[in-house]
């Protein structure tokens, strides 16, 4: 029974042997490990007299298929590692805020802290009140402010006093206009 080989080399017989025998075109007994089955064909057989070599064409863009492989795995493993990453940038964010918050909750309890001391003296006590509710002690004329105590007023600004504005409600534009009008300072 003869076969043509892949490469249309012509027939090839086989013998008893288990297939290692003669090419059909009287070439030479192969011996038992001495044909490599990862060399190419073209390095196995003999180059005809006068033929040209064959050259691998250089690769346009630089990568090799080693290198193509590698940055594949590198960008896996890039995105692979950026989700963990973030979330572990964002918990150190979310710690950094939680603390400054604990640092202003703790001003503001120490701040508490000392206005309830405060609360213990009776002289603070009766300041508040009198500040507060306007109480004054017998025999005191109380003064109330009409403005606040607080801001500055115009007066002490060197500026005139601003106009007020207009009234919004209907009872405020009748006063308004049953009031006399100020005297100008010529």
């Amino acid at each position: 029974m003869q076969r043509r080989q892949p490469g249309g080399q012509g027939p090839v017989r086989r013998s008893r042997d288990g297939g290692r025998g003669t090419r059909g075109t009287g070439g030479t007994r192969a011996r038992d490990g001495e044909r490599s089955a990862s060399r190419p064909a073209a390095a196995r057989r003999a180059a005809a007299a006068g033929a040209a070599k064959r050259t691998t064409a250089p690769n346009p863009n630089g990568l090799t298929g080693r290198a193509t492989v590698l940055l594949v795995i590198l960008a896996a493993l890039a995105l692979g590692y950026a989700y963990p990453v973030r979330v572990y940038l964002t918990q150190l964010a979310e710690i950094e805020a939680l603390r400054q918050s604990q640092l202003a909750q703790q001003e503001r309890i120490a701040g508490l802290e000392r206005q309830a001391e405060k609360w213990k003296d009776d002289e603070y006590i009766k300041a508040q009140v009198r500040r507060r509710f306007y109480w004054v002690y017998p025999g005191q004329t109380p003064l109330v402010p009409i403005w606040d105590p607080e801001k500055q007023t115009d007066k002490e600004l060197g500026a005139e006093p601003a106009a007020p504005p207009p009234p919004d409600s209907w009872y405020g534009k009748l006063w308004t206009r049953l009031e006399p009008e100020p005297e100008s300072k010529n």
